[in-house]
């Protein structure tokens, strides 16, 4: 995938354990898909740069809570590489409203003024969406293009060389994709999606900030510090 290869930078820590998936088919089709896509001048979100940032902020080393999200946000401004995460001075999205109410319900944090997760990120929490880029105003149309399968792989990276991991899955998707996590040796929280649609049947009220933090303390793991 010579377009990644040659312009995009990953942490060594994951550089060196995902090497093999930029030589495999589907991420050449990808490559290819991408580059016809940006030569019809069509505008995909998050820009080249930010890809892989979910990656790049949280090395693997670090990982102590992943959060699986499903794709980037299709709006101008929006998307940055980190799941339910938009940029600073962009309106916060009804999913991402919907998880600071229960990070000021379970922790009494304040709701913050910024919708950048980029805090968590640096503090171990990967932010990971299992569909890393978007067409502009059109949700949903790089799936089943090639990511799905290199972001499997980011988490079989975390479940088989990480131990004591917190996997925050929220709604059926992130479930689904990573129901092979080992849950004897990490911990996992699961709830209804924080999407209006759905969080008053079972997201509220789930505490998942505090479990997490419950739990890395009893592995004597430090906490995520979860202030924005």
């Amino acid at each position: 995938m010579e377009q990644i290869k040659s312009e995009v930078k990953l942490h060594s820590s994951w550089k060196q354990k995902l090497q093999p998936e930029f030589d495999k088919d589907s991420m050449v089709k990808l490559n290819a898909f991408l580059k016809k896509e940006n030569a019809a001048g069509k505008v995909i979100y998050p820009s080249h740069d930010d890809y892989f940032a979910a990656l790049n902020l949280t090395p693997l080393d670090r990982v102590k809570v992943v959060i699986v999200g499903q794709d980037p946000y299709h709006g101008p401004g929006q998307a940055h590489g980190l799941c339910f995460s938009v940029q600073d001075g962009v309106r916060f999205p009804p999913s991402l409203k919907n998880i600071f109410k229960e990070l000021h319900s379970d922790l009494g944090i304040e709701i913050p003024k910024s919708g950048s997760l980029k805090k968590w990120a640096e503090h171990g929490v990967l932010l990971l969406n299992a569909v890393l880029t978007v067409e502009d105003g059109k949700a949903a149309s790089h799936q089943g293009k090639g990511w799905e399968e290199f972001t499997d792989k980011v988490i079989h990276i975390v479940n088989e060389e990480k131990e004591h991991v917190v996997f925050i899955l929220w709604g059926s998707y992130a479930q689904k994709k990573a129901a092979f996590v080992d849950r004897k040796k990490h911990f996992v929280i699961e709830s209804v999606h924080p999407s209006p649609l759905s969080a008053h049947r079972g997201f509220f009220g789930t505490k998942p900030f505090s479990r997490a933090n419950a739990y890395l303390r009893s592995q004597g793991i430090s906490e995520v510090d979860w202030s924005l």
